[in-house]
């Protein structure tokens, strides 16, 4: 009897390549964009983000006035495909990454730490009770920029982040575009939140409506959102050398993802959740 020859699979060779790939991609991404100092869209590029936020963020931290050099990144995958690892791997930034999945926060500590000795792996299922664990972990609680991606309880997490001096000077946050442009809203708090409990795929998370109320009366300023409709950005006016008044930014955008599996926008979307418990945020 033959058997079929076994598959090996490196996975730290794996990372490995994907680190290649991903610098690879930025450099191209980067080299080959038409920036405008003006205008934000023209800011975004892709190295490990899943969209164009690696070059915003990029352009926003070298606006800063002084700079730590430290992120912070709650939701942060497997170490590379995520919102920090352009700060980590290419530019050397300090920082920690949490992750709720424990086989790849453990990953990526044990593939990653030896190309950044100053990132900090920590596995951790983020609620609002639990954020001390968090910044026990943190080197200050004012880093550059801070992402925050958890497809739930973000407002939750963040309401409690902030509260305890949490002060960042540059922030990613995901929003549900399904809520629409202008509604203040947010899923209800509850532990163990996942969205894939709801058929639709569309309950969860803040709106962006719900991000900008909430940053403004923190004293952020709203800079704009990315082409794909996931992240919104935001940043603490002092620290930031931005006009935010005088730049062509993209206000809101339809999340790509969710065009893909119902066509037809938000207003569309919208009712597939409406009857669903949700908190304003006023």
């Amino acid at each position: 009897m033959l058997l079929a020859p076994a598959n090996f699979v490196n996975s730290n060779f794996l990372h490995v390549n994907r680190m290649s790939m991903g610098c690879a991609r930025g450099a191209l991404n980067a080299a080959t964009r038409r920036f405008q100092p003006r205008n934000t869209a023209s800011w975004e590029f892709s190295a490990f983000s899943q969209n164009g936020e690696d070059g915003i963020i990029e352009e926003l931290l070298s606006r800063l006035k002084v700079q730590t050099r430290y992120f912070v990144e709650i939701g942060a995958a497997d170490g590379l495909e995520n919102n920090t690892a352009y700060l980590a791997f290419v530019k050397k930034y300090s920082g920690v990454m949490v992750e709720g999945d424990p086989l790849k926060s453990r990953h990526a500590k044990r593939v990653l730490w030896a190309m950044n000795h100053g990132v900090h792996y920590l596995h951790a299922f983020v609620e609002p009770a639990k954020i001390g664990i968090i910044l026990d972990r943190c080197r200050t609680r004012t880093p550059d920029f801070f992402s925050l991606d958890i497809d739930g309880m973000d407002f939750h997490v963040a309401q409690a982040l902030f509260a305890a001096d949490f002060r960042p000077r540059v922030v990613c946050v995901e929003y549900n575009s399904a809520y629409g442009p202008k509604a203040a809203l947010t899923v209800p708090y509850q532990n163990s939140f996942g969205y894939g409990d709801r058929r639709s795929g569309l309950y969860y998370g803040v709106s962006l409506g719900g991000w900008q109320l909430f940053f403004a009366r923190l004293g952020y300023e709203f800079v704009t959102v990315e082409s794909n409709g996931v992240n919104a950005f935001f940043v603490d006016p002092v620290h930031v050398d931005l006009d935010v008044a005088g730049l062509v930014r993209i206000d809101f955008a339809e999340n790509c993802a969710h065009q893909y599996v119902h066509p037809g926008g938000w207003t569309e979307q919208w009712p597939l959740i409406s009857g669903l418990p949700l908190v304003s945020i006023d």
